[in-house]
């Protein structure tokens, strides 16, 4: 079983793909403080990034995990393998790093800096009706920095997505997130720079924790982008929320082709914590704004955890968006439903039902997906590896079948 395990390591470290399909998102999820080993999270919402229950900082929280996560079990001298098989992380509903420590710097005066990596990558089997192919995705590659000032007042974030995605240009994508945070007010927190945008639950979540390879049809069309934008949170035990004005364009090189409006709001009935009655989450948000033509998207959540079992239903509805898949000025709408059981603290069991209508104005065009899945976290989300079914079913085109293999690493 070790050899094993070292050669499926050394597979995720050295895995070569393709090109780039997609890019990484910072984690956004509560209860930091409080290690459930049998519970993951179905409801995330911006503000619990920057809650001062939850951590001391910020930004250090996008990369952070309690000390007895990560503890090593031997003082022994470890070789890079030999660290990683004795690394002990029994969270799987935040993001853990296997080389948090040795990649820390804590200044004499205060404040600190840390630097991280973390690689994603699939291999996938399409199965078409009159034909067969194999593909391999580098899904997210991520290389950067964060730390805080000597106070705690100002935090902040810097990373890069090294390797080119097909067919877009270079320069614009490389940049990953690229800003500054002051912490100072109570139960909010303000962002200036270029981050993670919450349209949509889903579509604004970490892809470290996603528990698929890939984003539901509304996350990815929708959601699943950053922009440049000043950015207010708030947080508190029953409502939180999070509102964003800035640009339009989605790169740092498009300038400023219009105004972007960004909000949500999560209302928790239950509080902040995991009692005898689980963690409901009700959410909703819009996003509107003008690039050549106006948009708007408008999206409702609900989401329930407890214990083993969590489940969420999102849907969406668009008079044109501009989201991670592009701009487009179609009316589309979509939601999907995932159901997650924990059978072991290390295994997951998941399902999702997500249909997507692209064009609400044409007919016959509805395209639906089927997924199960396994994730297997070998150590946390910190080295993972997910198997995917998903079945394809769409109006205007032949149905399809695609298994995928995918693993992820973060140091």
């Amino acid at each position: 079983m070790k050899k094993l395990l070292e050669l499926l390591i050394l597979a995720v470290i050295f895995f070569t793909p393709n090109y780039a399909a997609a890019q990484n998102e910072y984690e956004i999820q509560d209860l930091l403080d409080n290690p459930q080993q049998d519970e993951v999270t179905i409801a995330i919402s911006e503000s619990d990034i920057y809650s001062e229950d939850n951590v001391s900082d910020t930004v250090e929280f996008l990369l952070d995990v309690p000390k007895t996560d990560t503890q090593i079990t031997t003082t022994e001298e470890q070789t890079f393998i030999n660290k990683i098989l004795k690394t002990q992380i029994t969270r799987t509903d935040v993001p853990s790093y296997l080389f948090k420590d040795e990649l820390t710097h804590k200044f004499k005066n205060g404040g600190s800096i840390e630097a991280f990596g973390a690689h994603r990558g699939s291999i996938s089997a399409l199965f078409n009706p009159h034909n067969y192919s194999t593909k391999h995705d580098n899904l997210t590659t991520e290389f950067g920095v964060f730390g805080k000032s000597k106070d705690g007042m100002i935090s902040y974030r810097f990373s890069i997505l090294p390797l080119p995605m097909e067919g877009k240009s270079y320069v614009d994508n490389i940049w990953s997130d690229m800003f500054i945070t002051y912490n100072k007010i109570p139960n909010h927190k303000i962002l200036l720079g270029r981050s993670r945008g919450q349209v949509g639950m889903e579509g604004g979540s970490s892809a470290y924790t996603l528990p698929f390879v890939g984003r539901s049809q509304i996350a990815r069309n929708f959601g699943n982008l950053r922009t440049t934008a000043v950015k207010i949170i708030g947080d508190y035990n029953y409502v939180d929320y999070s509102l964003s004005v800035g640009s339009s364009g989605r790169t740092l090189t498009s300038g400023m082709p219009g105004v972007d409006f960004i909000g949500w709001l999560n209302i928790k009935p239950f509080g902040s914590d995991d009692g005898k009655y689980g963690k409901l989450t009700l959410g909703g948000g819009l996003n509107a704004g003008h690039n050549d033509f106006n948009y708007t998207v408008g999206t409702a959540f609900i989401g329930y955890k407890h214990k083993r079992l969590w489940t969420n239903f999102e849907a969406a509805i668009a008079d044109g968006y501009n989201g991670g898949a592009g701009l487009s000025s179609n009316q589309a709408g979509g939601f999907a439903y995932t159901l997650g059981w924990k059978v072991k603290p290390y295994l997951q069991l998941i399902g999702r039902i997500d249909q997507f209508d692209p064009n609400r104005r044409v007919s016959g065009d509805t395209r639906r997906e089927y997924t199960a899945g396994i994730n297997w976290f070998v150590k946390g989300q910190a080295l993972r590896f997910i198997l995917n079914y998903v079945f394809c079913q769409n109006d205007n085109a032949p149905n399809s079948q695609r298994i995928i293999l995918a693993s992820q690493i973060v140091l």
